[in-house]
């Protein structure tokens, strides 16, 4: 048996036994269906994910896959503002149905949901000041006294942050939109964030680059949240995301928002 499959079977085991140790619950696409409405937690301010508009409106790659998975199950989307910050407190106080805009997957938050599949492979890279490449190549370059390092708060780019720059200056900025201009006006020399969101500010703001994008720092995965123990909910958003892969909706979609 290939390795690739050893691990599969594996993945799959550990579901299969997490899900028969976890306590019962309602069927969450049942309920979504019956209430018309699927509800969705975004912090909103993550281009090219999910960016709240002025109008409360929602736009982004995962807002489009959300209208696509509200279609399939014959409801309408909802979106639900939230923060980076209290993303995990207002997903596990049923605030919403389940998670989207850029989430990475991890550990911590495996502690308390479930993630979908992995629709994207989407790595840590710095954005820097497009002088500043050549000197950024590395963590080790970056943690060095006098770097200034800004982070948003409350997700895995300050978590990345802080376990990996001990000697650099760390600073973090509330405001996730507002970080960009704090490096191009050289308040900050580094923000560490997704390859797919360096990408495209680099496109917005000329001045900034991304390091290395194709070679991040990290491994990095986007998922969606989804209620811990909700089997026929994890099921459902797994199979939607296989089909729109294998029939070229995803990446339609994506081509939108990420070229």
């Amino acid at each position: 048996m290939s390795a690739h499959r050893h691990r599969a079977l594996l993945a799959s085991l550990l579901f299969s036994l997490a899900a028969l140790c976890l306590p019962a619950r309602a069927a969450g696409v049942d309920d979504v269906i019956k209430s018309g409405v699927l509800k969705v937690c975004s912090p909103g301010d993550y281009k090219p994910f999910s960016f709240a508009l002025a109008d409360a409106r929602f736009e982004g790659l995962d807002v489009d896959l959300m209208d696509s998975l509200a279609a399939s199950l014959g409801v309408k989307v909802e979106f639900v503002k939230t923060s980076w910050a209290k993303l995990m407190d207002d997903f596990t106080a049923g605030k919403c149905d389940m998670a989207a805009g850029g989430i990475s997957v991890t550990l911590e938050r495996q502690k308390k949901a479930w993630f979908s599949s992995a629709y994207m492979v989407n790595g840590k890279t710095p954005l820097v000041r497009c002088a500043d490449v050549a000197r950024f190549q590395s963590v080790a370059a970056i943690d060095l006294p006098g770097v200034k390092v800004i982070a948003n708060p409350g997700g895995s780019n300050e978590r990345f942050a802080r376990a990996n720059f001990k000697t650099a200056q760390i600073s973090i900025h509330g405001d996730n939109l507002g970080i960009f201009n704090e490096v191009l006006s050289g308040r900050a020399d580094v923000f560490v964030t997704e390859s797919a969101e360096a990408l495209v500010q680099q496109k917005l703001l000329p001045g900034l680059c991304a390091v290395n994008p194709d070679k991040p720092l990290q491994y990095g995965e986007m998922g969606y949240l989804l209620p811990r123990g909700d089997v026929m909910t994890k099921a459902y958003v797994d199979q939607w995301l296989h089909l729109i892969k294998a029939n070229g909706d995803y990446q339609r979609i994506a081509s939108r928002w990420l070229n």
